[in-house]
């Protein structure tokens, strides 16, 4: 964190030598190699009234945003895009974790930034997510300082930051001219004055800027639902299913003695059930399937995940084993 106190310009360099690049559509956050481009160059901002917390705004303006949309089907994470929004809030924040130059990137509900690489789609890609240990590399970030601040600050409020940067106005004396002699004033004059309404006054709250020409302004009311605290507000995230599974033979028989494994599951389909099961056991050809209760026979799993977070068990079977012949 003290890397991007020190910083008012950097470049984010990801695992694959690529820069975090901030797309000409305003929208899309890529990779990209080419380091002298304008658009990796990301303007650090600390957040307010929260210690080692920042926000990156991209040469457009807008802030980079982990957004809750999948990123794609049928593989974790969720897209990381640039937006604009009418008030700041938990989106568009992220705490460095880490020591010198390198650091992850973590936003406020446990996800980190990760720079994806592989094949097409997933080539060149950005996205935040809670990665397999053997991916952990792609979430570390080398931070390289573009522009150094002269002077420290304690955080970005662009309110505070127009004040402080706002020259004092000169001061002038005030003229004074010969007074006439003073008239005797009424008895009204000469009463004490009423004592004043001792009220709390009313503390300043820094409003965002207005929405730029041509987007949606807020719906009317609004703004009065909004509190200056709500960053500090809980924030309700629904939690994971534990996955317990086993892995059977040819014939779809799974050893009495045989140990079975689980894990904490936070997707939401079953192609990300699938490629997290693929992940933990090295295994690609294989099938999702659940016993039914009633003939303990395995069946394949092919709609969807239940609706609720209770946990699953299931097994896998080989796609080429005897059992996976019989689902067709």
């Amino acid at each position: 964190m003290d890397l991007f106190e020190r910083a008012k310009t950097v470049r984010l360099r990801s695992h694959h030598d690529k820069y975090m690049y901030a797309d000409e559509d305003e929208s899309h956050v890529l990779q990209d190699r080419n380091a002298s481009s304008p658009n990796v160059r990301w303007t650090v901002e600390l957040v307010p009234h929260a210690p080692g917390v920042i926000r990156l705004r991209s040469r457009y303006g807008r802030y980079l945003t982990a957004s809750n949309e999948p990123f794609l089907i049928g593989v974790t994470g969720r897209k990381v895009i640039q937006t604009l929004p009418h008030r700041l809030d938990s989106s568009v924040e992220w705490v460095p974790v880490g020591n010198g130059r390198h650091a992850r990137l973590q936003t406020r509900y446990g996800n980190f930034l990760r720079a994806n690489g592989g094949l097409p789609p997933l080539r060149n890609t950005i996205s935040h997510d809670v990665p397999h240990h053997r991916h952990a590399g792609w979430v570390v970030w080398c931070i390289e300082i573009v522009q150094v601040l002269l002077h420290p600050r304690e955080c970005s409020d662009p309110v505070t930051s127009a004040a402080a940067a706002s020259p004092p106005l000169p001061y002038k004396p005030v003229s004074r001219s010969p007074s006439p002699s003073p008239s005797p004033l009424p008895t009204e004059a000469l009463r004490p004055p009423p004592a004043p309404h001792h009220r709390t006054a009313t503390p300043f709250i820094a409003q965002p800027p207005p929405p730029p020409p041509g987007s949606l302004a807020p719906p009317v009311g609004l703004s009065r639902l909004e509190s200056a605290d709500s960053f500090s507000m809980p924030v309700h995230k629904v939690e994971g299913r534990h996955i317990h599974y086993h892995i059977a033979d040819d014939s779809g028989d799974v050893r009495d003695e045989a140990e079975g494994h689980s894990f904490m599951f936070n997707g939401t389909s079953l192609g990300e059930l699938l490629e997290r099961l693929q992940e933990e056991t090295g295994l690609k050809d294989v099938i999702v399937c659940f016993r039914n209760p009633i003939t303990s026979k395995l069946m394949p799993l092919r709609l969807q995940l239940p609706p609720d977070n209770n946990a699953m068990h299931v097994v896998l079977v080989h796609e080429s084993s005897q059992v996976a012949r019989s689902f067709s």
